[in-house]
């Protein structure tokens, strides 16, 4: 069929329900980030402890990367329709329990169940995207995909933010209910593309499924936790991070060796998509690293509440609003290389715009950066994954599909960690630089410390006051020099890595194969 024929577009039915999966998909990629900026809302109603609220992401974090690889599987067994409609409802579900939770216990259980529900969505309606629509609408569509994946997590603390302050957290879960509901309803009613096949349930690879569960389960926790119990200082990190390699090792030599694996890796064989999902792993990194380190930068150097943080996360989100439209015509017309690239460098740039932050940063200083990277992270994300799934074979998308989102959130979690434990590296680091210069021997600590003394009259101890504000002070500046350094690393790793983009090899010139590689 020709790439301009008309009648190779979808039915009204099957568009109908893509537009429903891919609501489906918004909703738990939100999800992850909603309860980010009302912890301490949540802590307050249940009478928990930091330590202990922290697990409300964490939990289905973990849930969630262990459905993803397994939900193309489940799609095979049962058909996409069913899973797809299965795992809407359980979300909803789940997130009904969420909001009538009166215990954090309860609370964790329901979002690991919400996470691994909803995690079915995200690689799904990627595989459908594939599936049901013509090359030729490919621009179009990744664009809307690639919006999703990027704005839900970038407006996830926002849109929590609003619902905490202006109704109460309860509604961070009662907002999924209606849409959740449509969602498995037009998903049912419309999207009937595929058949199951049962057979495949009695050869399903238990062991594999459970080694994979483990694995990627110890790994997430490790990652999350980490950075706050000093790695391999604490005892609980170390015994999951020796449960997470041996159960890797288990899993890998399964998946190689057995006839009929819980997910098949020979798709990296595809250069193409090998590429794509290490890139894909460094945007995660980036993507969740930047929604985390700017928010982290407002909140605790400037004091900003969560809608001030928000107004300012707005403006990525609005400039991929913006662009989408304008970056699938443009990958339909432009090498997806080239596209690729540019993307790549923009976010860099816009990343590295931020090296020279203050502790007065504010608005302003992040305006343009934010635009910028809006628009590059839309192209690097339509882009790459164009180029790693549109030369898989149909049945090799699904499988794909799940391995492709994966490695964007093991991107994520390593992001988060890598960025926690530098952050505070760097901050020491600084602390140490400039510490030695504040003495009694340079008249401007001298000056400093009088005028302090002076505003403190009052107190019982005008020194010792003023010299715990030369010491905060100190605080604050090394804390800024550190976030400097972490902007400037991420900014050069994006545009040096930009050139890793002329390694694909054009779709156009390759045929997608039965076992998803390409020759």
């Amino acid at each position: 069929m020709s790439a301009s024929a008309p009648n190779d577009m979808p039915s009204r039915a099957h568009q109908i329900g893509f537009i429903a999966a891919v609501f489906g998909m918004f909703m738990a990629i939100l999800d992850i980030q909603i309860v980010a900026s009302s912890l301490n809302e949540i802590q307050a109603g249940l009478s928990a402890s930091r330590e202990q609220v922290s697990w409300i992401q964490t939990s289905y974090l973990i849930a969630e990367i262990v459905m993803i690889p397994l939900s193309g599987m489940l799609a095979r067994i049962f058909s996409t329709r069913v899973v797809l409609t299965v795992s809407a409802l359980g979300f909803t579900l789940a997130s009904l329990g969420c909001a009538l939770s009166t215990s954090l216990e309860s609370l964790i259980v329901l979002r690991a169940v919400q996470g691994f529900m909803g995690g079915a969505m995200i690689p799904l309606t990627q595989a459908v995207s594939f599936s049901i629509f013509p090359r030729r609408m490919m621009g179009s569509i990744q664009a809307l995909i690639g919006l999703v994946a990027t704005m839900a997590p970038s407006i996830g603390p926002t849109v929590g933010g609003y619902l905490t302050e202006y109704l109460s957290w309860h509604w961070l879960f009662l907002a999924n209910l209606v849409p959740g509901i449509l969602v498995a309803g037009l998903v049912w009613r419309n999207l009937d593309i595929d058949v199951g096949n049962r057979e495949l349930l009695k050869r399903l690879d238990t062991l594999g499924l459970t080694l994979m569960a483990i694995f990627l389960g110890s790994l997430e926790y490790v990652l999350e936790e980490g950075p706050g119990d000093d790695w391999f200082a604490s005892s609980l990190i170390l015994f999951w991070a020796t449960i997470c390699a041996l159960a890797g090792v288990g899993f890998f030599w399964r998946v190689l060796t057995a006839d009929n694996p819980i997910v098949d890796l020979r798709v990296f064989k595809n250069r193409n998509f090998g590429l794509g999902a290490i890139i894909g792993f460094w945007v995660g990194v980036v993507l969740y690293g930047l929604v985390y380190l700017v928010p982290l930068f407002l909140g605790t150097i400037r004091g900003f509440s969560s809608l001030q943080i928000g107004e300012i996360m707005f403006v990525t989100g609005a400039a991929m609003f913006v662009m989408a439209p304008v970056a699938g015509k443009l990958s339909d017309v432009l090498d997806l290389r080239l596209l690729l690239c540019i993307g790549l460098v923009l976010t860099g740039v816009g990343t590295g715009m931020n090296v020279h932050l203050t502790s007065a940063s504010g608005y302003d200083d992040f305006f343009w950066p934010q635009l910028i990277r809006g628009v590059g992270q839309i192209l690097v994300l339509l882009s790459v994954s164009r180029l790693a799934l549109g030369t898989l074979s149909p049945s090799a998308i699904g499988n794909g599909s799940g391995l492709f989102n994966v490695m964007r959130n093991l991107g994520g979690a390593v992001g988060l960690a890598l960025i926690d434990t530098l952050l505070e590296m760097r901050e020491d680091y600084h602390w140490n630089q400039m510490i030695g210069s504040i003495n009694l021997g340079r008249q401007e600590v001298v000056d400093q410390l009088a005028s302090y003394q002076s505003a403190f009259a009052g107190l019982a101890d005008p020194w010792r006051a003023g010299v715990e504000m030369i010491s905060q002070r100190i605080s604050v500046q090394a804390e800024v020099l550190a976030f400097d350094n972490l902007f400037l690393w991420l900014g050069a790793v994006y545009v040096v890595g930009s050139i890793v983009a002329f390694a694909f090899r054009k779709p156009e010139s390759e045929k997608p194969t039965e076992d998803g590689g390409a020759h």
